[in-house]
C-alpha cells in the first residue's frame, strides 16, 4: 500500500484560480449530478478531467459540490480539526438495503429464526469472523486449522492461534453485551480479553498506552501511515466515543448504520492501546449494529471481506485523514463491506435450504430406507450433531429394542449417522454434512 497524495488545500485553489471561477462553479453542478462515484484527489488526479477544466479545478469543482448536507462531528484529530461526513445517494441506497437485509425490517432467512437451528449459523459466523480479524492483525494461522481448533476446543499452541480463541469469545459476548450501554470500562474490558495472552506487553491488556509508549501505524519498510493522538488525550476521548455510541439525547440524529462505521473508525484512529486495535475497533461495531437492532449481525463476518482486501482498507483510512478529515471515504467503502456480507450470509442460507430441501426429497424417495429411518433423518438434517440412543429411538417409535438397534445400525453402516460410544453405551451422531452424503447415495 501506498501513502495517498495529500489534495492540494481548497483555500490555494481559490487563490489561485479565481478568474476562472465561473468555469468551475459551472463544472460543480456537473459533479453534483454524478453521484455513482466519491474520488479521492489521489484517484482523480490520473483521470482525464471534464472539458474545459484542469485537474485542481475539477478537484475544486468537487470540493465544493461535497459541501451540501456535510455533517461534523466532536470526533476531532490530534490538531482540534473536526471530522465530518457527507451521505452521497448511493450510499443512502446502501443504507436501505442494509436496513432491509440486516434484521430490522423483519426479513429474516427461515433457519435463523428457528431456535433449534440459529446456533449453528452464529457459531459458523463467530468463527470466520475470529479468525479473518485476527489474520487482519497478523495472525499466521490457516482457516483450516483456526476452525478445528475452535471446534475441538482445543488449547492454543501461539500467539496467533490465542488472538483467535480470544476474539471468538469476544465475539460471543458481544452478544449478550449488546443491551449494554458502552463505557470506558465495557471498552477496556473488550480489549483485555481480546489481548489475554497475545501481547508483548502481557500488562497492556484493559489499559490505554501511556505517555512512554509512543505508537504509529507504520508498515514493514517503515512508513508512517498514521500517528495517533497523544497518551494524555485518551481517557477523555474515550469518553466522547461511549458518549457518541450511546447516542445521548442531546445529539442529532445519525444513521445507526453510520454510528456503528464511524465507531469503528474512532477507536482505530485514536488506536488507544498498545495492540490490538483494529479488533477491538471490529468488535465495536458488531456491538452498536446489535445494539441499535440489527439482529442478522450475530451471523455476518464483515472480516472475511477485509482480510480479501486489505489495501483498499487501509486506504479508506488514509483518503479519510488526507483530505480534510472526510470520513465519507471510510463510510462509501465500509458500507459496501456490510453489504456483501449480508448477502454472503443470506446466499449462504439459501444454498443451505436448497441443499436441505434436495436431500429431504431424495430422502423420502429412498426404497431402501425405512419410514422410522426417514424420521430420524429428517430430525438429524435439522440438528446437526444431534446425538441418538437406540433407548430413545425405542421409546418414541414404540418398537423393540432390537428393531431400534437395526434402524439406527443401519444408517451408521450407510454413512449417514457417525456411531461412537459414551460409556457401556452406542450413540449415533447427526452429522454436519448429512445434505452431502444423502446426496451421494
Amino acid at each position: 500500500m501506498k501513502f495517498p497524495q495529500t489534495p492540494p488545500p481548497v483555500e490555494e485553489l481559490l487563490s489561485k484560480l479565481t478568474p476562472r471561477l465561473l468555469n468551475i462553479l459551472r463544472a460543480k453542478a456537473t459533479v453534483a449530478a454524478a453521484p455513482e462515484r466519491y474520488l479521492h484527489w489521489n484517484e482523480l488526479r490520473f483521470r482525464p478531467p471534464p472539458a474545459g477544466l484542469k485537474h485542481e479545478e475539477w478537484w475544486l469543482a468537487e470540493k465544493l459540490a461535497r459541501q451540501t448536507g456535510r455533517r461534523f462531528l466532536n470526533l476531532k484529530d490530534k490538531h482540534a480539526k473536526p471530522f465530518s461526513y457527507v451521505v452521497p445517494e448511493f450510499t443512502a441506497e446502501l443504507l436501505h438495503l442494509i436496513d432491509r437485509d440486516g434484521g430490522t425490517l423483519l426479513r429474516l432467512p427461515e433457519p435463523v429464526t428457528d431456535p433449534e437451528e440459529r446456533d449453528r449459523y452464529v457459531i459458523r459466523s463467530l468463527m470466520e469472523e475470529a479468525i479473518t480479524s485476527s489474520q487482519l492483525e497478523g495472525a499466521a494461522v490457516t482457516r483450516e486449522v483456526a476452525k478445528k481448533m475452535l471446534a475441538e476446543g482445543r488449547r492454543p499452541r501461539d500467539r496467533g492461534e490465542q488472538m483467535i480463541v480470544n476474539n471468538f469469545a469476544t465475539m460471543r459476548r458481544i452478544i449478550d453485551l449488546k443491551t449494554q450501554p458502552l463505557t470506558p470500562e465495557l471498552v477496556l474490558s473488550i480489549h483485555r480479553q481480546i489481548s489475554e495472552n497475545a501481547l508483548d506487553r502481557p500488562d497492556a491488556a484493559g489499559r490505554l498506552r501511556r505517555p512512554d509508549e509512543p505508537i504509529e501505524v507504520a508498515d514493514e519498510y517503515g512508513t508512517v501511515f498514521h500517528t495517533p493522538p497523544s497518551a494524555d488525550e485518551l481517557p477523555e476521548r474515550l469518553e466522547m466515543m461511549c458518549e457518541f455510541a450511546n447516542a445521548t439525547s442531546d445529539q442529532p440524529f445519525i444513521h445507526p448504520v453510520l454510528r456503528a462505521i464511524i465507531l469503528h473508525f474512532w477507536l482505530a484512529y485514536d488506536h488507544p492501546f498498545v495492540d490490538g486495535n483494529g479488533r477491538t475497533a471490529r468488535a465495536l461495531f458488531y456491538w452498536e449494529m446489535l445494539h441499535r437492532g440489527y439482529g442478522l449481525f450475530e451471523f455476518v463476518s464483515i472480516s472475511q471481506f477485509l482480510r480479501k482486501a486489505p489495501v483498499p482498507y487501509g486506504e479508506a483510512f488514509l483518503h479519510t485523514e488526507t483530505d480534510d478529515n472526510d470520513l465519507t471515504y471510510f463510510i462509501i467503502h465500509q458500507a459496501g463491506i456490510i453489504r456483501r456480507s449480508l448477502e454472503e450470509l443470506h446466499d449462504y442460507v439459501a444454498k443451505k435450504s436448497r441443499e436441505t430441501r434436495s436431500a429431504l426429497k431424495l430422502l423420502h424417495e429412498n426404497a431402501d430406507l425405512n419410514p422410522r429411518q426417514q424420521v430420524i433423518l429428517t430430525h438429524a438434517l435439522r440438528h446437526p450433531n444431534h446425538a441418538y440412543t437406540v433407548a430413545e429411538h425405542q421409546t418414541l417409535q414404540g418398537i423393540a429394542y432390537a428393531t431400534a438397534r437395526a434402524d439406527l445400525l443401519g444408517l451408521a453402516q450407510r454413512g449417514l449417522l457417525d456411531q461412537s460410544k459414551r460409556g457401556k453405551a452406542f450413540v449415533f451422531i447427526a452429522p454436519p454434512d448429512l445434505e452431502k452424503r444423502l446426496l451421494k447415495e
